[in-house]
């Protein structure tokens, strides 16, 4: 009995824990969404029942924390890619391309970015518009937003520039579908880049993301424009497998040396690159299932980063234009 009385009081104290930390969660989450309602009324001129009738409409959703708890970007190159590397994609690619030619080339002309980098974008994000998200980004923003603490202020940064899209473009708010991120449309973007990235590229004065491919061309190529993307310049070049490549892996994405630097440390370009000594470049490393390969990453790789905060992520683009381009 004595065993049975320390299990039951040990039970009996845990129970206790875990009725003071939901507790002491709830009175966190209730303070929050207090903070929110009152930024929302006073910042940005809501009604209080506005805001507060739209978050009593939101649900918190256990599969979303699943989601954002194993991102793809997580698996090493060699898983990753097979996923976006595919020849289904590189044909649906093609076709979207074929399909809306004159809009990637004004694009392009207008903005300097590829009609093959603003085309792998939309096949990597939703494989051109055909699976745009099954979540609703109202609850999204709001599960992540308060219930993910990891990222809370930023996803509650999301859900106000989300209530304020919404009321700019006239959108309905509980309806709109998306990423487990709450990311929209042909290109995925997030509430903030939809409302200072996104144009009007066929001139109905709406700027649609949603549902119009022309807008979305626009705003990606105007995303990446904006990002400081180097018309006519690399984005990436494949490096010999070397240990000396190796050791000039370092953490982060922003190309921060010069190619002569990178050579004085050792850097070995491949024959017949056109280079210039003085372009800023770093060397990235990605995992196969034997070994790994190494590549120099320009500018222009950087900004697809900017897209995406993954190498991964931006190498997928990468040579998913250059297929496409290859196959043009």
């Amino acid at each position: 009995m004595g065993n049975f009385s320390k299990a039951l009081a040990l039970t009996f104290c845990s129970a206790l824990s875990f009725i003071s930390h939901s507790a002491l969660a709830n009175s966190d989450y209730q303070e929050q969404r207090q903070q929110f309602i009152e930024q929302m009324v006073s910042k940005h001129g809501f009604q209080r029942n506005e805001v507060e009738s739209l978050l009593a409409q939101a649900s918190r959703n256990e599969t979303i924390l699943e989601a954002i708890a194993r991102p793809w970007e997580a698996k090493p190159w060699y898983q990753y890619y097979p996923i976006f590397l595919t020849e289904k994609r590189l044909q649906a690619g093609l076709k979207f391309w074929q399909q809306h030619q004159q809009t990637l080339t004004r694009a392009e002309e207008e903005f300097g970015v590829p009609a093959e980098i603003i085309v792998a974008i939309i096949g990597v994000e939703t494989f051109y518009g055909e699976y745009r998200g099954k979540y609703s980004v109202l609850d999204a923003l709001y599960t992540l937003g308060f219930h993910y603490p990891p990222r809370a202020k930023f996803f509650r940064s999301e859900l106000e520039q989300f209530m304020l899209l919404t009321r700019e473009e006239s959108l309905p708010a509980r309806d709109l579908m998306g990423s487990y991120a709450g990311a929209m449309g042909y290109g995925q973007f997030i509430s903030s880049s939809y409302r200072h990235y996104a144009v009007d590229f066929d001139g109905d004065n709406i700027r649609d993301l949603l549902g119009n491919p022309t807008d979305a061309i626009g705003s990606v190529a105007n995303y990446f424009a904006e990002h400081g993307w180097q018309k006519n310049e690399p984005v990436a070049i494949k490096l010999a497998t070397s240990s000396t490549h190796a050791q000039l892996v370092n953490k982060g994405l922003k190309p921060e040396s010069s190619v002569a630097e990178l050579k004085q440390k050792g850097l070995e370009l491949p024959e017949n690159s056109a280079v210039t000594a003085q372009a800023k470049a770093k060397v990235f490393e990605f995992e196969l299932a034997e070994g790994h390969e190494y590549w120099l990453g320009f500018n222009n790789f950087y900004v697809i980063t900017r897209y995406n905060h993954s190498p991964l992520y931006a190498m997928a683009v990468y040579q998913l234009s250059q297929q496409l381009k290859q196959a043009r």
